[in-house]
């Protein structure tokens, strides 16, 4: 079965003859591990066509990358103090809402390149891999504009400002939606932290009635052109998981240990295709080999299906051991269903 279809199938839950793969490796990983690394993964076949990225430099990496203090399209001034490793915003464009009459919206041109693509890279032409575009966001994006801070106070007060940005925001997406399906793609993927470690970031009400309205405006756009949605949120986000589902998310990556692998279980498996997250706060960074395995045994047998509905996946960031990086590896080529 080629990896496209295999997606495919396991989105729907048509019986993939594998559990496809898909890589998450943080710059930073690459920059410490080097041919270590490409070692382990030359013996992995990723479905999503990892292996046509280019070789990115140092100085092609974006802005939340790349050490210092660097400007993004949109104006905001990140902090990198780690290279490879995301940074932080420290200078927003809308920190004060007089700026905003006269702010200029970036504009990306025609948008992807006439390419399959990954995760917003060039991926090569191939229709043997399933083609995942994007990485799109609202909430997090609007944060890099206003602070964090702030816009949750605008929310709380309800400032005219407020209502105003999520239009606009809800304005630029839509258009540049409109960019990556001018191209090939089978889905789109789109993201926002919405969870702190008990709970949401924002009061479940609020996220319905200011934010659940613009995913769906977003959501229904990809799903009429006949790709899939592809959602990420970290945190402990079970108050909003029906919602997403409502709404059109086909391939939820969600925090698995926070939200609770039994409760995932008992209310999700079957419902929705999960793009798994491995424990990134303990068992990754601070287990052995074998109880990652345990662990990931665990993962798949909660979210998954016989008929499918799990993409095998877990965060690769420098503070994982090589050892169970092959460890994580080694399960996802030989798990069954």
């Amino acid at each position: 079965m080629k990896s496209r279809e295999r997606v495919k199938k396991t989105i729907k839950f048509q019986n993939p003859d594998r559990v496809p793969i898909s890589h998450a490796i943080l710059p930073a990983a690459q920059l410490k591990y080097g041919e270590a690394l490409n070692d382990i993964l030359a013996n992995v076949h990723e479905d999503f066509g990892w292996e046509f990225l280019p070789d990115l430099k140092r100085e092609d990496y974006s802005p939340i990358y790349k050490a210092g203090k660097n400007y993004d399209d949109f104006g905001t001034l990140w902090n990198v103090e780690m290279e490879g490793i995301c940074g932080i915003p420290v200078e927003y464009p809308f920190a004060d809402w007089d700026k905003f009459d006269d702010y200029k919206w970036p504009d990306f041109g025609a948008g992807p390149p006439k390419a399959r693509q990954y995760s917003g890279h060039m991926a090569g032409i191939s229709e043997d891999y399933y083609a995942r575009g994007g990485w799109i966001t609202f909430f997090e994006q609007m944060q890099q504009l206003r602070g964090m801070e702030d816009l949750l106070m605008d929310i709380v007060y309800q400032s005219k400002e407020v209502f105003r940005l999520i239009e606009d925001m809800l304005e630029f997406n839509l258009n540049y939606i409109d960019k990556w399906l001018a191209h090939e793609y089978d889905g789109l993927h789109f993201a926002d932290d919405w969870g702190a470690q008990n709970a949401l970031i924002i009061s479940p009400q609020q996220w319905r009635e200011f934010f659940k309205p613009a995913y769906k405006k977003m959501f229904d756009k990809v799903k009429s052109a006949g790709l899939d949605v592809h959602f990420h949120s970290d945190g402990q986000i079970k108050e909003i998981i029906p919602d997403l589902i409502d709404i059109g998310v086909d391939v939820l990556n969600c925090q698995a240990s926070v939200v609770g692998l039994d409760v995932l279980k008992k209310e999700f498996a079957g419902k929705i295709c999960f793009r798994t997250d491995l424990n990134r706060q303990s068992v990754m960074p601070f287990g052995t080999p074998e109880e990652v395995k345990d662990h990931i045994h665990d993962v798949f047998n909660s979210l998954g299906t016989p008929d499918g509905g799990i993409i095998a996946c877990g965060e690769i960031g420098p503070d994982i051991p090589l050892e169970n990086i092959k460890a994580m590896y080694e399960i996802f080529m030989n798990y069954n269903n």
